[in-house]
């Protein structure tokens, strides 16, 4: 095995939650939940968890460890085997128009011929209204939303003509543009270089501070450790949750990432070797896209 060394960190670190800081208010509550998909085994059994009103929590776990499932269920796409996912005290079937999702930036068509705003302005669906327009109020949350993440100029541009970077961010505003107070996103920094994800971290973090409630699914262990309020390590099932400087041991990562990482933090810092392979990592998951 490789010598361990520091991985460089992406972020500065959060200031810490306010005393007052209401912790028992949750935006999302997910108890005993067991998903997945017909044929097969669960893909995740016995989760418990809850997001708290104000925070920014990441999840983090290994390929195939059941991020995408979990997100699945707990959107209401795929029917849990077992348990109950609610938000803001309700079933996810009632509540859908207090939840945004951003999907991963793989899962969209950039080719199809709309525009940034179009895209944006998708967010603002709250029921299927035939035929209907974008009123003021909409055209003005969707802007205020490109605004957010400094896309305003490229409002009018066809969306497959932005940078990797900017097409997060597309996904980003249109995320913010519904309006909701919980939002669930599904690996937004991957492939991202260190300026970019601290750009969006900061659009994250001042959303927090507005009563947001965000899981962010990432591979970034660093961005977790600096960034995040809660963490929660997820491996088919929960293995810990808890504030990040709590959770991200070297025992609970281990048991984590298994045979597939070794993550160890040191000296504030994440240090991320891959056993499989025996390359070192920052734990962002892969190359730099960059793109601003």
């Amino acid at each position: 095995m490789a010598e361990l060394a520091p991985a460089p960190v992406h972020v500065a670190p959060r200031e810490p939650l306010a005393p007052e800081h209401e912790h028992d208010g949750f935006a999302l509550v997910v108890r005993n939940l067991a998903a997945g998909y017909p044929g097969f085994p669960p893909a995740i059994e016995g989760i418990n968890l809850r997001v708290p009103v104000g925070e920014l929590v990441g999840l983090i776990g290994p390929n195939g460890a059941g991020k995408s499932t979990l997100f699945k269920a707990m959107l209401g796409l795929i029917t849990p085997i077992e348990g109950e996912v609610l938000a803001f005290g309700r079933p996810v079937a009632k509540a859908r128009e207090q939840i945004a999702y951003m999907p991963q930036v793989e899962e969209v068509d950039w080719d199809f011929p709309v525009s940034v705003l179009d895209v944006v302005l998708m967010g603002r669906y709250k029921k299927f209204r035939p035929f209907a327009r974008w009123s003021a109020e909409d055209r003005e949350a969707a802007m205020a939303a490109l605004e957010r993440v400094q896309l305003a100029p490229y409002a009018r541009r066809q969306v497959g003509q932005l940078s990797g970077g900017q097409r997060r961010r597309v996904l980003m505003a249109r995320a913010i543009a519904r309006g909701a107070g919980l939002l669930l996103l599904d690996e937004p920094f991957a492939g991202l270089d260190a300026a970019v994800q601290h750009d969006l971290v900061e659009i994250l973090d001042g959303l927090a501070r507005e009563g947001k409630a965000i899981l962010v699914a990432t591979h970034d262990l660093s961005c977790v450790a600096n960034s995040c309020d809660e963490a929660i390590c997820l491996n088919r099932r929960i293995i810990a949750q808890g504030p990040s400087a709590d959770v991200l041991t070297e025992e609970v990562l281990s048991q984590t990432f298994q045979r597939h990482l070794l993550a160890v933090p040191r000296h504030g810092v994440i240090q991320v070797i891959n056993d499989e392979h025996g390359v070192m990592s920052d734990g962002d998951g892969g190359s730099a896209e960059g793109g601003r």
